[in-house]
């Protein structure tokens, strides 16, 4: 969801920065960096080795919040061509899941700014007991969709998710955000989403279900 589906990246960086400096300590944007796409939990443990004393769930929820609060007063800045991309797939038929490290309530609360019926699936991080870069979370999404994970395309911008999508045997396709994918292992990388349609990802699972079983 952050970074793929909406640009929220910004805020969850911000909102970190002003945590870390409350309590006297320095989070540079590559420290920031370091979190993007991880569960939250875990970067709540990393928060707290840089010096914030709070309990790791009391960061989550204060992190969760905070970003709500960004998002009710300055509003959700969809990513290029992803609103678009997931109509057209809705228009052809294709089921989607959101799998995101957010928490449940906070994808929805996205989900509920989009003006169609974007999701039959939402998978959050607090849903699943192994996040990502387990395959846990596709894994999950495939198995409430009802459909074989080999038969998925997972997007994803961060290394952390593409390590998921690609630990779950879907198809995995890269675009970079704020951090590099290079020579991570995506089944291919895409600048942006922009201009691309269902029938795009139709070809890519298609030409990699070929090169897969030549």
């Amino acid at each position: 969801m952050d970074g793929t589906l909406v640009d929220t990246e910004p805020y969850w960086i911000a909102i970190e920065t002003e945590l870390v400096e409350s309590y006297g300590g320095t989070w540079t944007h590559e420290d920031a960096l370091q979190l993007v796409g991880n569960a939250l939990i875990d970067s709540a443990n990393t928060l707290r080795r840089a010096g914030v004393d709070m309990e790791p769930d009391a960061i989550v929820q204060l992190l969760t919040d905070r970003v709500a609060d960004r998002l009710r007063t300055e509003g959700v800045p969809f990513r290029p061509g992803a609103r678009e991309l997931l109509a057209d797939l809705r228009a052809q038929g294709i089921p989607t899941a959101l799998v995101t490290m957010s928490l449940r309530r906070m994808a929805l609360s996205v989900v509920d700014l989009i003006d169609f019926p974007a999701f039959d699936v939402i998978v959050a991080g607090d849903d699943v007991e192994n996040p990502k870069p387990h395959p846990d979370p596709y894994l999950r999404a495939a198995d409430l969709l009802g459909i074989d994970i080999a038969d998925a395309v997972v997007i994803e911008d961060s290394p952390t998710g593409l390590a998921s999508g690609l630990a779950s045997g879907a198809t995995t396709l890269g675009v970079a955000h704020i951090v590099s994918l290079d020579d991570l292992g995506a089944h291919e990388l895409w600048p942006t989403l922009d201009g691309r349609t269902a029938a795009d990802l139709v070809d890519l699972r298609d030409r990699f279900a070929t090169e897969a079983t030549r």
